[in-house]
This record gives structure tokens, sequence and C-alpha cells, in this order.
């Protein structure tokens, strides 16, 4: 009876030959996405590599093969056949490639390279494998390292539920963006302590036990609920506990006590929690099959010639990454120079700042920076920013650009007033605190939106237009209680137009 269902079982497959040759395609495509995208490739694999809130994307190419070769047996007994409408998925994951080179954003273009070599292998391999492979395909995304631009939010998450937590323990605090004061001194809620990083990597684990663990959707979502939200809390009683205990045993044996506990032994903890909660409701047993083939046996429809498919899959990627080569090839140029500017009123004095502070811009052509006073004694600092044209780690606006440098001992703490096209926020460190208008000029458009000037970048990118990028900040130095607002208003007025100067500064004018 055995010896006869084996039979069976093998009959059911899929000639070998047939499978040889379409995987054949397949890698051949893949590889020709991955040659002619090598940029993004590398950008993510750097990233996985040095960011220790990305180190978890190193395990997400074996779990792949893992989860491919767990289903390899019941792969094997569908046909795979190439199937025209998967090209409409590869070609909006090339539009996103396109759009997030013009924007600027690394994580668009990967999301779209994503997109493509899922649309790939769902084009050469059809839409019955494609269904069987579903779930590692989906899980494909989780390579893409995206997740810091929730670092403030998280931050201030934090900060407020320690306030929380001291205000039931009785320790008295007073709160100031992230920063936190107690009886034993000045806590600062730092981007390394937001726990982004477990966030991240325990939403990952999370959609993987989902799927392997669970059948039912409504444990599935559950179980991935308490991925996030006991991290969070977690995270936030860690950051709780370090200031408790350095209330009551000093400062450096807490950070001590933090520098050990925080890492992996606190990541292992809280899986460890989140798994011994889950594990009575694991209603999938390990052995279960991850799909029926006898379900996915459905006559395929709008076929198309394998060569065919790979000659539109090529066409699809290379339209955005020709005009994209295009357009960087244009010429952007900029002075070879720029001065600070001569502005009635004002004369330039040294730049001796009770603390030190500079915005952070990567990469910029142009850097230049300057202390003004006014004949009534106040006092302004402006710092501008030229590029030629953005690129990948040379961007007007992106994480760890702008005011604050992530590595730097700066916070954001509030947005403050801004005025006509800026943006204004106040930001501290230990013993200083600043206020900083910022102003943004591309193709045309100025504006303290990073979203606007985000859009900016992608018209100009799309449609040719001007490259050039400036950023002019003005900042000033709260002394005592006095707001450093008036002299940095009074400042901007008498530098005049912001689109003239930041224009004049491009060479555009």
């Amino acid at each position: 009876m055995g010896i006869a269902l084996a039979k069976a079982k093998f009959a059911e497959r899929q000639p070998a030959s047939t499978w040889v040759r379409s995987l054949q395609y397949l890698g051949a495509t893949w590889a020709g996405l991955l040659v002619l995208f090598w940029r993004d490739v590398g950008d993510m694999a750097v990233i996985w590599w040095n960011s220790s809130t990305f180190n978890h994307c190193l395990l997400i190419l074996p779990i792949l093969i893992w989860l491919v070769v767990q289903r390899k047996e019941l792969v094997a007994e569908l046909r795979p056949q190439p199937w025209m409408p998967a090209l409409l998925y590869g070609a909006v994951g090339a539009g996103g490639w396109l759009l997030g080179d013009a924007a600027g954003l690394a994580v668009a273009r990967q999301l779209g390279l994503i997109m493509m070599l899922q649309g790939s292998l769902a084009t050469l391999l059809g839409p019955n494998v494609t269904r069987g492979l579903l779930f590692p395909l989906f899980y494909m995304f989780f390579l893409v390292p995206i997740g810091e631009e929730a670092v403030p939010a998280l931050q201030t998450l934090t900060a407020k539920m320690c306030m929380v937590l001291l205000g039931w323990t009785g320790i008295p605090a007073h709160i100031d963006g992230i920063f936190i004061t107690t009886p034993a001194g000045l806590f600062r809620v730092a981007e390394a302590c937001s726990g982004v990083k477990f966030l991240i990597a325990m939403v990952a684990y999370g959609v993987l036990v989902a799927n392997l663990c669970f059948k039912s959707w409504g444990r599935r979502i559950t179980f991935l609920a308490a991925c996030v939200v006991v991290p969070i809390i977690a995270n936030g009683l860690r950051a709780f506990g370090t200031i408790y205990i350095a209330h009551h045993q000093g400062i450096e044996f807490a950070a001590d006590f933090d520098h050990v506990f925080y890492g992996w032994i606190f990541f292992g903890i809280v899986i460890a929690l989140v798994m011994a909660v889950g594990l009575p409701f694991f209603d999938k047993r390990a052995d279960d099959p991850a799909f029926d083939p006898a379900l996915l046996r459905a006559p395929v429809v709008r076929t198309i010639r394998a060569s065919l498919a790979i000659a539109g899959i090529l066409l699809i990627a290379a339209i955005p990454f020709g005009w994209s080569s295009y357009v960087e090839a244009r010429s952007s140029p900029v002075p070879d120079r720029i001065a600070l500017p001569q502005i009635d009123g004002w004369e330039v004095i040294p730049y001796t700042p009770t603390v030190h502070w500079t915005p952070r811009f990567v990469g910029a052509s142009h850097y230049l920076s300057g202390r003004y006073r006014n004949t009534e004694g106040q006092i302004a600092d402006l710092f501008v920013v030229v590029y030629d044209r953005q690129r990948e780690g040379r961007e007007l606006i992106g994480f760890g650009q702008g005011t604050i440098d992530p590595d730097g001992f700066w916070s954001w703490t509030a947005n403050t007033q801004a005025p006509p096209n800026g943006r204004a926020e106040r930001i501290k460190t230990q013993g200083a605190a600043r206020e900083v208008v910022s102003f943004y000029r591309v193709n045309g458009t100025t504006s303290g939106s990073a979203a606007r000037i985000k859009l900016a970048t992608l018209q100009a990118r799309l449609l040719n237009g001007d490259q050039q990028a400036v950023a002019i900040i003005v900042s000033g130095e709260q002394i005592g209680d006095r707001s450093p607002r008036p002299a940095i208003d009074a400042f901007v007025k008498s530098l005049g137009d912001i689109d003239k100067v930041a224009d004049r500064f491009a060479g555009l004018r």
C-alpha cells in the first residue's frame, strides 16, 4: 500500500526537465536584476552588516532558503507555467523603484527591487507555484532595512512611560521632550534606547512564528499584536529600571547594569516571555504541510512563452534604470565657492557656543557656517548647505540628516511655531538648549516639510528639473530663560527673500 501511494505521488510530480528549465530561467533573470540594481543590493548588505538595528536581516536569507526547502516536495507536484499578468506586479515594483530613486528614498528603491524579484518568479513559474511559495515570497520584504523612521516616536513614548512609572514609585521627575530630570541627574532616552531594533526584529520573528505555529488568523493577529506591544512595554520598563536603579544606587552602577543587561539578553527574555504565553495556543503541528498541492492545480490562462517573459521582465526593469541614469548624467553645476552674505545691521563674529553644535549633512558640495550679531546685541548662527544633486548618502532630507546627528548628544524636544515655508524646533543637550529654524529649497520649492521637499526632489528627477538642493538653517542659543527666537526672527527678516538667497548659493541666480 505504501509503495503504491509513493508511486502515485511520484506520478503527480512534474517532469524534472520542466522544473530544471524553469529554475534556470528564473536564476538567470534574478541574476540579471541583481546585477542591474547592484547598488541597492550592496546598500542593503552594508546596512545588514553594519547596523545593529538590522543585523537580524542576515538571518532572513537562510530562513528564506529553509522555507523554500520545506515546501520543495509539495511544489514539485505543481506545474511551472510562465504567466503574463504577473508582469504587472513587476511593473509596479519598477515604478516604485523609479519613484524612490527620484525622491532619494532608498527604502522605496529596495522595496521596488524586492517586488521585481517576486514578480519575475510569479511571471516565470505561474500563479499555482506562486501561491505555494506565497509566504516565503512575502517574507522577502523583511530583507528591506525599514523602521528607523519610528525612532523619534518610540523615544517620546519610552520617555512618557518612564514618567508614568516614576510617578507611581514616588520619584520626582521633570520631562522635556526625551530628557528626564530626577534628583539622581539628567537622563536622555537616546536613539539606541528607543527599542526600535528589538521591535523590528521581533516583528520579523513574530511573522515567522505566526505562519509556522498557527492556523487561525485570529490567533495569528493576536500573537503579532503581542510581538509589537510587549517589546515596547518591556523597553519602557527597562528604561524606567535604569533611572530607578540610578536613583537608589547611583548613575555609574545603573549605567554598568544597563550595558550588561540591555542587548541580546534583554531581547532573549522578551522572546521567551512572548513564546511562553503563546505556546499553549499553538494550533498547527510541526508536521502539518505548508499547503495542499491538490488545491493549486487550477488551469492557467494568459500564459506566455518563457523567452518573452524574460524579455518583458528585463525591459520593465531597464526602463526606470535607464531614465535614472540619463538624469544622473545631466550636468547640475553649483558655484566653485560660496561665502557668508553681508547683511545690513549684522556683523560676523567668532562662533563660540556654550556647547558645540552644527547640523549634519553628509556629502554636501558646500557647507558654510557663521555667527552674526546685530547692533542690539542679538546673536544668530547661520548654516548653509548646498548639494549639486542628491543621491544615496547625499540627501537634503533623510534619517541622520539635518539638525540632529544620531551619534551626537543633541536631541529634539519639541516643534515650535514655524515661519512661512520653514520649520522650527527646539533641541537640547546637557547644559545647553537651542531653537533652530530650517528652510529647504529644491527645484523652485522652499519648505520646512520633509514630505514637500521629497516631492520636489521627485519632480526634479522625473521631469528633468533643477537638481541643486539648498538648506538654510538659522539657530540661536538659549541663555538662561531668554528665548533665542526673537534674534532668529530678526536675522531671518534681515536675510531677505529666502528663495533668492538659496538660489544664489546654488548658482541659479
